[in-house]
């Protein structure tokens, strides 16, 4: 549930790409020309969901659903590396066609962009240091220093904390850092990165209960009900034939 939110309008600048919407309606005798492009927009530093595998390649179980989603659709996927809160502004711009980066749907986005039926359900957790015993609660962080992600739900949460010091950081990886460093009492986060990063060798653990469940979509342009309807079929199509059921044991097992 990054349920990042998405903060700001990043200046994103993509330069020669070409309209989906344009993909495959000019007539071309070129084979290139004519292969259709499903520019895809992410921030890879959200793991198990997208972050940069062996020689800097994108990886993770939205790079595996979004690649298996264009296949369906019988597009190519182009994949772009944007920051978190440069998502939207690229859809809006259209400098990308779509974004899949652990996006919360929420009342606020859906004013901005479409979603895609939800593909993953998610939740907050906090994560504190492995000798830490003094906090087992939410409300064991009043007056603490927390630290989270800009622009994710995790922010949000934490802002509500009475006295409590947020402070941000630009990934997930500089977060948990700062944690081990005893930088910040604690950390807010999707339970699924945190789960991942403690499985991975990560130092520290889960206290208190999953908090808000929220489900992830891929956010599309407002008012591009072809293109939401092609996903949401693609997606329907890959639940059903299994594809997607093993792009999900792959990243989280049974």
């Amino acid at each position: 549930m990054l349920k990042r939110t998405l903060l700001g309008m990043s200046v994103v600048a993509l330069l020669g790409l070409s309209v989906l919407s344009g993909c495959g309606d000019k007539k071309d005798t070129s084979a290139q020309s004519q292969e259709k492009i499903l520019r895809v927009g992410t921030n890879p530093t959200f793991a198990p969901f997208e972050f940069q595998g062996k020689d800097s390649e994108l990886t993770g179980f939205d790079m595996d659903l979004i690649r298996a989603i264009g296949k369906q659709m019988g597009y190519k996927v182009e994949l772009h590396n944007l920051a978190f809160d440069g998502l939207i502004p690229a859809i809006s711009t259209g400098n990308i066609d779509m974004a899949i980066a652990g996006i919360t749907i929420n009342d606020d986005r859906k004013k901005q962009v479409n979603f895609s039926n939800p593909y993953y359900t998610s939740g907050l957790i906090i994560l504190v240091g492995p000798e830490n015993n003094d906090i087992k609660s939410l409300k064991d962080l009043e007056g603490k220093k927390i630290g989270v992600q800009i622009g994710t739900t995790g922010a949000f949460k934490a802002e509500k904390v009475p006295g409590a010091k947020v402070v941000t950081f630009n990934n997930s990886d500089e977060q948990f850092l700062e944690l081990s460093n005893k930088g910040v009492d604690a950390c807010i986060n999707d339970h699924p990165v945190v789960a991942y990063y403690l499985v991975q060798g990560g130092k520290g653990k889960m206290v208190g209960n999953v908090m808000e469940e929220e489900s992830y979509g891929i956010a599309m342009k407002k008012g591009n009900e072809e293109l939401t309807k092609k996903v949401n079929d693609a997606l329907a199509e890959l639940k059903k034939n299994g594809e997607f059921d093993k792009i999900q044991k792959k990243w989280f097992g049974a």
